[in-house]
């Protein structure tokens, strides 16, 4: 007969037993995986110098290329490359210079470019969500932009009042000056039925051209110290002799759904501010000004305005940043004779194209 402490002990041994075979069963599968050897690299994957984006080609992907993110390919402009920017390093101390060399674009402007559409199809749209490639460079974009500190326009508006650069003492020379980028946006102009997407390349073609750039209350102060009739009054003096051959215009920048809204709200206001004759020439743009645009042509604060004077053919021969010096103001105006007395020499003039008062055109 058995006892109830044998059958107590058998139970015991059996409980035992099973996780003895439970725990040696388990270490076995572990044990039997081979571990997968960690690949070493080759003398070509570890002589590949730069980022850390770019990778050497696998015999898996014999065909693929090295996918940069966007802002990697931002060119720094060679004259501004000690100003301080909203990204990148942060300066504790900074003094602007004048303008050693042009800056802008390096091909000239045509209308319908850089206007933040996606003009892509449905079947493009779906290689590009399938391209893990693309996908890869999007993460890098926005992790740049995320990492950006939202305070750095703020913080460097402590030098000099934000000022970039200081304008140079003299025109750049036609044949050396790069090219102002073509920007689209709405004007305040009513009637004209195109006035919702304007382009600003044909505006200023022919034409001798001060173009600003702002986006606040504080960037257009900055930038009307350059051409307001109260801060310059020469300047206006120049424009209205020309015989409308030399012109202001303003672009205002805002990206902001909210602040863009608010700017329409008070379009009436801004129409009796710029007059009837400027209702065309004032800009606002709510996307397509790049990284790349920014870096080119010198807007490297968001908070600060800028002031250009661009030629006939659309090349920045002349800029200014910030609040106005006096020998700036004069340099202007002296620029804006400059660029009159070369159309009058080139024999440059406008004339309707196909009947249309609207359209010019510009013939040598």
């Amino acid at each position: 007969m058995i006892t109830r402490s044998a059958l107590t002990g058998s139970r015991a041994a059996s409980c035992l037993l099973c996780q003895s075979r439970l725990f040696s069963l388990s270490y076995r599968r572990l044990a039997d995986k081979t571990p997968t050897p960690t690949p070493t690299p080759t003398p070509t994957s570890a002589a590949i110098p730069g980022p850390i984006f770019a990778t050497a080609e696998t015999p898996d992907t014999p065909s693929a290329a090295p996918v940069t993110p966007p802002t990697a390919n931002i060119p720094v402009n060679g004259a501004l490359a000690n100003a301080p920017r909203g990204y990148g390093k942060k300066f504790d101390d900074f003094t602007p210079t004048p303008l050693s060399r042009p800056i802008g674009m390096n091909f000239p402007p045509k209308a319908g470019e850089n206007t933040g559409i996606d003009r892509r199809s449905i079947r493009q749209r779906r290689d590009d969500f399938v391209n893990y490639d693309k996908h890869l460079a999007k993460r890098e974009f926005l992790k740049n932009k995320m990492s950006r500190p939202y305070f750095r326009d703020w913080r460097n508006m402590q030098f000099h009042k934000g000022k970039t650069f200081l304008a140079p003492p003299r025109l750049f020379k036609g044949d050396l000056s790069l090219y102002f980028p073509n920007l689209r946006g709405s004007t305040l102009d009513k009637k004209d039925p195109a006035a919702k997407t304007a382009d600003t390349t044909p505006l200023l073609e022919g034409r001798a051209s001060v173009v600003t750039i702002f986006s606040s209350m504080w960037a257009e102060k900055q930038a009307r110290s350059f051409t307001s009739a109260e801060a310059n009054p020469a300047l206006h003096a120049a424009l209205q002799g020309s015989g409308g051959r030399a012109q202001l215009v303003q672009v205002n920048v805002e990206e902001d759904t909210l602040k863009a809204w608010l700017i329409r709200l008070f379009a009436g206001s801004l129409r009796r501010r710029v007059g009837k004759d400027n209702w065309n020439k004032y800009f606002l743009v709510r996307r397509g000004i790049t990284d790349e645009i920014r870096e080119s042509i010198g807007v490297l604060n968001g908070k600060v305005g800028y002031t250009y004077l661009v030629d006939q053919q659309c090349r920045i021969r002349w800029a200014g940043s910030g609040h106005a010096e006096s020998e700036e103001r004069a340099g202007l105006v002296k620029g804006v004779h400059r660029l009159l007395e070369e159309i009058s020499r080139d024999g440059v003039r406008r004339k309707p194209v196909g009947g249309d008062a609207a359209e010019d055109k510009v013939v040598v």
